[in-house]
């Protein structure tokens, strides 16, 4: 069939104004860091340490910092599987740190990729802990088994495992770079680029190692102050997740304030911080690249971590609980095409809200599965934004890590409710914390069973129960006594 000049002359046209339009897509690029609290990070108003992160704090300074920004389950895997499904726990069904993202469960990077993004994912996964095997969603795919090391990591990258020396920062930034390089250009791209640190054992890169070693590390005043809080939290100091617990190598009687117990304390906050700094490096390598080659200001540059890190706060380590140091995370973004340079915004946002807003900010589309709200309204301080009053955290105990039951809680205006359902061995547990965040935002008095807060906290009950409800979790194993009960069946709690 012969097509006339004109014909092939409008069909040529129409592609080409595709493919312009394509390419005005802006990029996304998503670092995700591993256990990382809000203010381990130098922009923050109290920095821990007083880290310094210089190329974190640059994509502040020219973008947007948001002051609360929380996850909806303190928890690795659950809380990646949020940030990329824009669902709560109980909807996207990655309950704990041993079950995949499931194939069938939409992400931003699937209906990215339906949509001509080229989409990659380099680094820590996180996800079915022992299958490192190429994941929908994903054009190019980079990752490891487990938690990986922080020397010496083996990859699987595409299909071809390697072993690669060096310091995990620096090689997924390589192999990050190397994607960028190679991308096609013409089509827009996304790239995830997930780092081990701060997560622990921690071991800091030898430059970073002694950089704290001049800062007292006392510790947090809640570290003794427990007296009003629920019996397991007191029961937990000596187990794993216990700041007297022997995970990351030392074990000391409880309450322990000997100058040798201050030092491995000490020593524990720093080497954790100073694996931050690495991964500033990386940012600032990113950030550097994506300017060299002239895409920087038509990407929308994220970073972010799944969950935050309790240092001592209430006798813990780890995550898992509601309290605000296990909770907040860090989250800053630049995108000057509809960001203005030093945003702050102070509405609590929700690892579920990211998905949402990047299908807003780059295809103009809502994301009707997600259960999170795109924050890209909050952008215009020229509009009356409407924003969530109250939202849900949930945990659901591992037979596996048995220091930490259920937990089901809610943020409402400045007011946050934990209630902790049976849930080790069938035992009840039925405990609560209910704290004024903003005259007590280190959670040191714990308002439960203070007479004066009851018709707050009856509120909140039903708030709880309510908000349950709303986001489709199925009540039916918590306490009698809440007229509320855990999603799971029993057999996953036992």
């Amino acid at each position: 069939m012969n097509l006339s000049p004109k014909i092939l002359g409008s069909a040529l046209l129409m592609m080409t104004c595709l493919i312009a339009k394509a390419a005005e897509r802006p990029n996304v690029v998503f670092i995700l860091t591993d256990d990382q609290r809000g203010d381990a990070v130098g922009y923050h108003k109290n920095p821990l340490l007083g880290i310094k992160t210089p190329s974190i704090n640059k994509i502040a300074a020219e973008g947007v910092r948001f002051e609360n920004m929380y996850c909806t389950t303190s928890l690795c895997s659950p809380s990646r599987a949020a940030f990329l499904s824009g669902t709560y726990t109980h909807t996207h069904k990655v309950y704990d740190n041993f079950t995949d993202y499931p194939h069938d469960l939409k992400s931003f990077p699937l209906l990215l990729q339906n949509e001509g993004y080229t989409t990659g994912y380099i680094g820590k996964w996180h996800m079915g802990e022992n299958d490192d095997s190429k994941r929908p969603g994903f054009d190019y795919w980079v990752t490891h088994k487990g938690q990986g090391k922080y020397w010496d990591t083996t990859f699987n990258v595409n299909g071809e495992r390697k072993t690669m020396a060096g310091y995990y920062a620096h090689q997924v930034t390589d192999m990050a770079i190397d994607f960028l390089d190679d991308v096609d250009k013409s089509k827009p791209f996304a790239l995830i680029l997930g780092h081990k640190a701060p997560h622990g054992p921690f071991i800091p890169e030898p430059k970073y190692e002694n950089i704290y070693n001049h800062i007292p590390v006392p510790y947090p005043d809640s570290s003794w102050n427990l007296g009003d809080k629920p019996k397991w939290i007191v029961d937990r100091l000596q187990t794993w997740h216990g700041i007297y617990g022997p995970l990351y190598g030392f074990r000391k009687d409880s309450p322990d304030d000997k100058a040798s117990a201050i030092v491995d304390f000490e020593k524990f906050v720093r080497s954790y911080t100073a694996t931050v700094n690495s991964v500033d490096d990386s940012v600032g390598r990113v950030y550097d690249h994506l300017e060299k080659l002239g895409v920087l200001d038509n990407t929308i540059l994220i970073y972010s971590s799944d969950n935050g890190f309790l240092l001592g706060e209430h006798g813990m380590i780890d995550k898992r609980t509601m309290h605000e140091a296990s909770i907040s995370v860090p989250l800053t973004v630049r995108f000057p095409k509809k960001i203005k340079a030093g945003t702050l915004i102070k509405e609590q946002v929700l690892s579920i809200d990211l998905a949402p807003t990047i299908m807003e900010l780059t295809l103009g589309k809502k994301m009707p599965s997600a259960q999170g709200l795109s924050w890209a309204p909050l952008l215009d301080d020229s509009k009356e934004t409407e924003w969530r009053k109250t939202w849900l955290y949930e945990y659901n105990y591992e037979i596996q890590f048995p220091y930490t039951p259920n937990v089901r809680g809610i943020r409402h205006g400045k007011w946050k409710y934990v209630a902790y359902p049976h849930g080790d061995g069938g035992k009840l547990r039925h405990m609560e914390e209910l704290y004024n965040m903003e005259r007590d935002p280190a959670e040191s008095r714990n308002l439960a069973k203070d007479p004066q807060y009851a018709s707050i906290k009856k509120k909140l009950v039903a708030e709880l129960a309510k908000t349950l409800k709303a986001t489709g979790a199925k009540p039916d194993k918590m306490p009698l006594d809440m007229g509320i009960k855990s999603e799971l069946p029993e057999e996953s709690i036992r």
